[in-house]
């Protein structure tokens, strides 16, 4: 497990637990909260080997705002607040980890008002509604502009919602990806490579602006639905496999990179930060899966799309009418793809209880996508995938989380055991 400036990542994961709301009081220049009325940690993302990001809720008492906290490295930046916790005070402030080893060096703390993320220049273009009409409206007005995703330092997506004037209404979604610099103009080269090929993939609204990509909504409803209602049964498996196929041959020359299964130690630390009351249970199952997948044929180097499945996949009756997050297109491995698709789908029981069909979904697909790649190695990456959703069951604030993250490492090791 990575030590971000000497602290493992279990004791910035304690350190945020614990002392989140006196970060928050620190870095905007408080001297604390007292009883209830204290910040709210709305969301936690912990990437293995990076370091621990999350973002609080301000008290009424001090206004409708939210802080970003985050110990990875170079995190600073612009009018960010960088908090140093030196060395020694780890066994003051967290006397519960008297059995961790003790840091070396200083924890930096790097803190931001939202949405001035130091990493995503284009927060506050993205979150104004006067720029957004002015640069997106086309002279239609803003109804809604609300926060899809959000991943601290990462990337952000916003939905604006644009009403035509007049007696009859007519409405449009623009999806504001808000991006690193110097990744967006990649993003939308990506998009128009896909357009070009035919894939459904959403247009791109003109050139970005401050890393901010606009986007036009896609048709369809999302195949989580489609799941929900029967696990998919009723679709036929050929149809995602047509539209991988579909994938251009010049998506080999971009960036490769790494598939779940080739990250598989740093989510099983996270899995096992996130339940370290079966840390044991999870260091097997990695073990486990890692040897299977040493003796398994991954298959040749083929265009993939890196993040396949039913969240990223619009459909319309039986085909697929769009094809979302393309943002890690390149050269990768089919088997890849499938898998992701395969490892999302069974952990869906344990994210929400309704998806009861889940199951059949799995074995109808799981039965078709076998027949195209090595069916041992396709079970084993789909238990690496439902290893890495593990941790992200930790839900800040609710409680009862733990049955969701225990559910998603069964299924894991349930896929594993398909793989012989």
């Amino acid at each position: 497990m990575s030590r971000a400036h000497g602290w493992s990542e279990t004791l910035q994961l304690a350190l945020f637990a614990a002392h989140g709301s006196d970060l928050v009081a620190a870095a905007v220049g408080l001297d604390g909260f007292a009883g209830p009325d204290r910040p709210l940690q709305v969301q936690l993302q912990h990437r293995p080997g990076a370091g621990v990001s999350a973002l609080y809720e301000l008290p009424p008492s001090v206004g409708a705002d939210f802080v970003g906290l985050s110990t990875e490295r170079r995190a600073g930046d612009g009018g960010s607040v960088r908090i140093e916790i030196p060395a020694d005070q780890a066994r003051s402030l967290l006397p519960g980890a008297a059995g961790a080893r003790r840091p070396t060096e200083p924890l930096v703390v790097t803190a931001w008002r939202h949405p001035h993320d130091p990493r995503l220049p284009g927060l506050p273009l993205a979150s104004d509604p006067d720029r957004v009409t002015g640069l997106w409206g086309r002279g239609e007005r803003l109804e809604r502009l609300e926060t899809v995703a959000y991943r601290p330092l990462r990337r952000a997506v916003l939905r604006a919602v644009f009403a035509t004037p007049g007696p009859v209404v007519d409405r449009r979604d623009a999806y504001l990806k808000v991006l690193r610099p110097g990744q967006a103009a990649a993003l939308q080269a990506r998009h128009l490579l896909l357009l070009a090929a035919g894939l459904p993939v959403p247009e791109p609204l003109g050139d970005p602006v401050d890393d901010v990509l606009a986007l036009a909504g896609a048709p369809g409803e999302p195949l989580s639905r489609g799941i929900l209602r029967d696990g998919g049964t009723s679709l036929d498996p050929a149809v995602f496999l047509a539209l991988l196929d579909g994938l251009p041959a010049a998506a080999l020359e971009l960036e490769a990179r790494p598939a779940w299964s080739d990250r598989l130690g740093r989510y099983a630390d996270a899995a096992a930060s996130a339940l370290p009351a079966a840390a044991d249970r999870i260091e097997k199952l990695r073990a486990r899966i890692e040897t299977v997948l040493r003796s398994a044929d991954r298959g040749p180097l083929v265009p993939s799309h890196g993040d396949f499945y039913e969240a990223n996949l619009l459909m319309d009756g039986p085909r697929v009418s769009g094809l979302l997050d393309v943002d890690a297109v390149g050269p990768g491995h089919r088997v890849d793809d499938l898998a992701c698709f395969l490892g999302h789908l069974a952990v869906l029981p344990g994210v929400d209880s309704r998806y009861v069909h889940a199951g059949a979904g799995l074995e109808h697909f799981g039965a078709a996508f076998g027949r195209t790649v090595d069916p041992r190695g396709l079970w084993a990456r789909s238990a690496a995938v439902a290893v890495s959703l593990v941790a992200g069951a930790r839900t800040p604030g609710m409680p009862g989380w733990e049955p969701s993250a225990l559910a998603r490492l069964a299924a894991a090791e349930e896929l594993l055991g398909r793989a012989g």
